[in-house]
């Protein structure tokens, strides 16, 4: 991109796996795979424009009521693409980052993401993060939770919106610019509702595997032809 100012942080939720594979006779697993897919590239061409902050949101809280052969196709892919992502950024200094509460995970996606972590964490180039097992009431209830127990011997009154920011999983990571939406949809779906308050809201009717490079751009222009104020004139 020329002569266009690329925000710091864009945050996407990645809607439209499955209607993209019933839109093509496909098995819904086929669907998430072009989904991946599509994630790689949008993350090469991120690192390509300079963007320091990508934020995807992979698997929320509320996506363990799908079916179990849903679930476990996706908890299949996820093992594949920790695997893949670690060996694709090897050489392009990409910082990983999960975002969410891994507990519920198995044994052996926890310690691939705790590996993953451990091997990018003195990188410097973008900072790739994924939610995964992540939703934002479930993330304020977590840092409440930890801030008590910080807490319990000091003064409440010390307090305030960094304090309690300190205790969110996107610690040290500063708040989205973009938080796009593809497939159409204009919710938030429970997606970083804390760090929102000052995000742009772009939404495009591309269901996430047909989601490109270009498609970025448009998303980028369009942040550039808005005002942001925070709250000012």
């Amino acid at each position: 991109m020329q002569n266009i100012n690329v925000p710091q942080h864009i945050a996407i939720i990645m809607d439209g796996n499955r209607r993209w594979a019933r839109k093509n006779s496909m098995p819904i697993k086929l669907g998430h795979q072009n989904g991946a897919e599509a994630l790689g590239k949008i993350v090469d061409y991120s690192i390509k424009i300079g963007l320091k902050y990508l934020t995807v949101y992979a698997f929320s809280t509320e996506n363990w009521k799908r079916s179990p052969e849903e679930v476990a196709d996706l908890m299949s892919l996820l093992r594949e693409y920790l695997g893949k992502i670690q060996k694709d950024t090897e050489d392009k200094n990409v910082k990983i980052k999960i975002l969410g509460d891994l507990s519920r995970l198995d044994t052996d996606i926890r310690e691939k993401i705790e590996e993953v972590e451990e091997r990018t964490k003195d990188n410097t180039g973008l900072t790739f993060c994924i939610a995964l097992n992540y939703g934002g009431r479930d993330e304020i209830i977590h840092a409440i939770k930890n801030m008590v127990k910080d807490f319990a011997n000091k003064n409440i009154d010390d307090i305030d919106e960094n304090t309690f920011s300190e205790f969110l999983y996107t610690k040290s990571i500063p708040e989205p610019d973009i938080i796009l939406r593809t497939a159409g949809e204009k919710r938030l779906s429970n997606f970083l509702l804390w760090q929102c308050a000052y995000s742009e809201f772009i939404y495009t009717d591309v269901l996430w595997p047909d989601f490109k490079e270009s498609d970025l751009d448009a998303a980028i222009v369009e942040f550039n032809s808005r005002k942001r104020n925070f709250g000012g004139k």
